[in-house]
């Protein structure tokens, strides 16, 4: 700095420079980009649309889709212009009809009191949302204000039933009931039953339940095929655990969603040490149902990246039995424990299944039990035993 200002030679601050040049820089290791974020929302930008146009086919959606300023704006808006637009055809009608310029007490003008455009665009809100103050109206000297009548009726009433459904849709959306819907913000692997489980604790914080509630996982990551074509984000289903094979589950308190490694996982050849030094694993979790109270489907998502996924813990019981209910402390939602798990791959723990003895891993081990042998005598008998 004083340099700078020319306190100081340049030539005696070149040393300080040399020392700053030569300290090693180090730079922080960019994340891996999630392909699903931790609130549910998918991490792609769609770039390069040609086709604007198929975003009109479907209006509707593409107006729900839209963010609330937006909506808000084009539902103010196609009022303002139906009612300038019909103001501007009851002015004409005036106009034409000679109504604008009446000097004749018995003249019958087509709209009673619309002299100006002013009076005709306050006819038009008046006709529109059926105000009727009573002080201008329509007679049957023109048969071409008639018509005009009934159109705008319609028009109006086709306007009022696209804009007030979106509206219902927007507040009314999926995702809404989503946001009670939650995960762990880890996952473990542990043994369970002597094997190695990939797991996950979800749960709902509202009373109203999710019907038909089903959970899929799918794993992320990105491989190459055997004639070199790099697939940058493969998908592969992995399946729950469930005796009867099926993803359903009943979702009234938060439930640990296990999934057993095996043959058929691609966690199968994932050890810890991979799983420190994995950065394209990504496992994805899809929660869908019917909401009860609406009926509407929703749907929560989240993922785990390779470093959220904790070796050799478990989760921690938070339902309890109380005063004859069952309580569910939330505090403890994704408290782990560390737990004794092998640091192998399930392939490994399953080949060498004979050396390892599952239980030597359990905390109940750890328990010493004392073995009594000697057999003791009593201290009295009705008989005398033989010699």
């Amino acid at each position: 700095m004083l340099s700078r200002k020319g306190l100081i030679p340049e030539e005696y601050v070149l040393t300080t420079r040399l020392v700053e040049e030569s300290e090693p820089k180090y730079q922080a290791k960019k994340r891996r980009a999630r392909f699903v974020a931790k609130n549910g929302t998918c991490n792609v930008a769609h770039k390069n649309i040609r086709e604007q146009g198929r975003f009109l086919l479907d209006v509707f959606t593409t107006v729900v889709d839209l963010k609330w300023h937006y909506t808000l704006l084009i539902f103010t808006m196609s009022f303002l212009c139906t009612w300038l637009l019909f103001g501007m055809m009851w002015w004409l009608i005036a106009f034409a009809h000679g109504d604008l310029d009446v000097t004749d007490e018995g003249f019958v003008p087509c709209v009673t009191s619309v002299q100006s455009f002013t009076a005709a665009f306050l006819f038009s809100i008046e006709v529109q949302v059926t105000i009727g103050f009573g002080g201008r109206m329509i007679t049957e000297e023109c048969p071409m204000a008639i018509l005009v009548l009934i159109i705008q009726n319609i028009v109006g009433l086709v306007i009022n039933a696209i804009m007030l459904g979106c509206i219902f849709m927007k507040t009314a959306q999926a995702h809404r009931r989503a946001e009670t819907l939650i995960f762990s913000k880890h996952a473990v692997i542990a043994l369970r039953n002597g094997k190695l489980c990939f797991m996950f604790r979800v749960g709902d914080l509202r009373k109203s339940m999710i019907i038909s509630a089903t959970i899929h996982m799918q794993v992320v990551r990105k491989s190459s095929s055997l004639e070199g074509e790099v697939l940058p984000l493969t998908q592969i289903d992995i399946q729950m655990e469930n005796p009867v094979n099926t993803n359903g589950i009943f979702l009234v308190s938060p439930l640990i969603i296990c999934h057993t490694i095996n043959k058929e996982s691609p966690l199968y050849d994932i050890s810890s040490h991979d799983l420190n030094h994995h950065e394209d694993l990504e496992i994805i979790v899809i929660l869908e149902g019917v909401v009860e109270t609406t009926g509407i489907t929703t749907q929560a998502r989240t993922s785990y990246l390779a470093d959220e996924i904790l070796w050799g813990e478990r989760f921690v019981p938070i339902v309890a039995e109380e005063d004859g209910r069952y309580s569910v402390d939330y505090s403890k939602f994704g408290n782990t424990v560390k737990v004794p798990t092998p640091n192998c791959t399930a392939r490994q723990l399953e080949e060498d299944h004979r050396n390892i003895d599952p239980h030597s891993f359990s905390p109940r081990n750890t328990i010493r039990k004392r073995n009594v042998t000697m057999k003791l005598k009593p201290k009295f008998t009705l008989f005398d035993e033989p010699s």
